[in-house]
């Protein structure tokens, strides 16, 4: 039986991310300013086929797969990442406290555009913040670091945008953030996960001290039409 989280965006896109939901039975998408994210039910290739001709807009897409897929040559591959796939299986600690965080609305998104496009840590754009539960910490009125939830498998959360600005790197706001986030999705009977890319080292030890175990290494491919 597959696993949830072999196709986490399509789950997403069927249970908690359903209300973004573009496509149907077979091939789905976010809205083009929520997420880059396509999906599938199943890899196959009338289904990548389908998908792009489904697909009624053009830009990047990010197709998720737990292993190496072949994609139909309609499609332009942009790039190609493994990433670590790590789900939380620590505890919460009685002294994760949200002291300092600051809820990010709309308001926010210009400096949080800024600061992901300064450190990288995945696709954000106008509407992402939409996901939800988005934090942010500040010094004085600049923000300069945050996180948030991306995908929601249920009864898997994904935590993402997890990024500091590199001037304030090494104060533990990464690690502050990424356990509110874990704490307030346990506290809603979901487990929280993240993805990485494979080669990140350092995060992905700072990931393992705070207690998210490596699941399986996922196939990210960014692709064109």
């Amino acid at each position: 039986m597959k696993h949830i989280l072999d196709n986490p965006a399509w789950n997403a896109l069927i249970t908690g991310n359903k209300a973004f939901s573009g496509g149907n039975d077979t091939v789905k998408y976010f809205p083009k300013e929520v997420s880059p994210f396509v999906a599938t039910s199943e890899t196959s290739k009338e289904n990548f086929n389908l998908l792009y001709d489904t697909i009624p807009f053009e830009s990047h897409f990010i197709f998720i797969a737990p292993h190496d897929v072949e994609i139909p040559e309609q499609w332009k591959i942009v790039h190609y990442l493994k990433c670590l796939q790590m789900v939380f299986e620590g505890e919460i600690s009685a002294d994760v406290s949200d002291e300092g965080l600051v809820p990010l609305t709309k308001q926010h998104v210009p400096q949080m555009l800024e600061l992901t496009q300064l450190t990288n840590p995945g696709p954000f754009i106008d509407r992402t913040i939409e996901f939800g539960h988005y934090q942010g910490i500040f010094d004085g009125d600049k923000l300069v670091a945050m996180a948030g939830q991306r995908l929601n498998p249920a009864p898997y959360a994904e935590i993402s945008a997890v990024c500091t600005h590199p001037d304030y790197l090494g104060r533990g706001y990464a690690g502050k953030l990424l356990m509110n986030q874990a704490k307030r999705i346990k506290a809603a009977s979901e487990t929280p996960f993240l993805h990485v890319k494979a080669e990140n080292e350092r995060a992905i030890k700072v990931y393992e001290k705070l207690g998210f175990v490596t699941r399986k290494e996922m196939s990210f491919y960014v692709l064109k039409k």
